[in-house]
């Protein structure tokens, strides 16, 4: 595979990678995570940059990386830049915790598909699509750098020696309260955080929180006030994600799979997804979102960094 480019060069730079959506400079013993505006969706990045998205992303990671820090420490200790963030450098643990509190998106794909056991966790007969599950699941992936990311256990996760299992009970144990705080969060907005992901890696010996959480990349969000109502009568829910780009490139015949061709992205669109994701940060944070420059983004974003490097050190 050949490695891409890096958009910028900075001081003591040791490292580069091009994740889907953030790009991530090794920076002696940190990390600077880059947020772009790309979109992906069915581990496939889209042709057309989103405006603002990166912004949001960045900015909503760090809200909620502030708010949980007391649960389990995390990677981050400075935004220089509204689409930047710089803190510690973890080695990962190479799976994404998902955890699910209602049978939706892929979960529901698979139990539509006749799937009664997924990733380990037996599911009940008779619930329906947007169904609140008796209690949140966890179903993990394995974390793809390229490709799809696929299901797996916890029991195989163990069994595999990905995880030790006295770390995999603690990830277990932090999912389940960062998710429990993440519920709490979006309830007091008005808002049900129906399912999410978070990754973990190991820094100086204990686990931590990295990357994105309860970001419209990560999460998916219901309104609380009609979600009863809409389910009595078999509704779409209304929800603040990502899930109407999936729906939107499923209905065009898209789902990343092989031999598919992306469907055309009109501008139209593009600026439907960009104000979906503003819409959520206003939602989730009650702050008002405040649109940073976009011309010479690059320059803004290298310049800010910079200017923070130099300070640090």
């Amino acid at each position: 595979m050949q490695i891409p480019e890096a958009p910028f060069y900075f001081p003591n730079q040791t490292s580069f990678y091009r994740g889907k959506v953030r790009d991530v400079y090794g920076i002696g013993g940190h990390l600077l995570m880059i947020t772009s505006d790309r979109i992906s969706a069915f581990d496939v990045v889209l042709p057309r940059l989103i405006p603002y998205k990166g912004q949001v992303l960045n900015q909503i990671a760090s809200y909620f990386l502030q708010a949980t820090q007391d649960i389990v420490p995390n990677w981050l200790l400075a935004t220089p830049d509204a689409n930047a963030s710089f803190g510690y450098k973890c080695v990962p643990i190479p799976i994404e915790m998902v955890i699910r509190g209602y049978l939706v998106g892929h979960l529901w794909r698979e139990y539509k598909a006749g799937n009664r056991v997924v990733c380990g966790v037996k599911l009940p007969d008779g619930l329906v699509e947007n169904q609140q599950l008796p209690q949140p699941i966890i179903t993990p992936t394995t974390k793809a750098s390229e490709g799809h990311d696929e299901d797996i256990s916890v029991a195989d996760i163990i069994s595999k020696g990905i995880v030790a299992p006295t770390v995999m009970e603690k990830l277990v144990l932090i999912t389940h309260q960062l998710y429990e705080r993440g519920t709490q969060m979006a309830k007091d907005k008005g808002l049900i955080l129906v399912d999410t992901k978070y990754e973990f890696g190991m820094f100086q010996g204990d686990i931590m929180l990295m990357d994105e959480i309860h970001t419209p990349d990560s999460s998916r969000y219901f309104y609380l006030e009609p979600y009863q109502e809409l389910f009595k009568k078999g509704l779409a829910q209304k929800q603040l994600s990502k899930e109407f780009v999936r729906e939107w490139l499923i209905k065009n015949n898209f789902q990343g799979k092989e031999g598919q061709v992306i469907p055309v992205i009109t501008d139209e669109f593009v600026d439907e997804i960009s104000n979906r994701y503003i819409l959520l940060f206003e939602e989730i944070t009650g702050m008002k979102f405040v649109k940073e420059p976009q011309d010479n983004l690059n320059n803004r974003i290298f310049s800010n960094v910079i200017s923070y490097l130099n300070h640090v050190n």
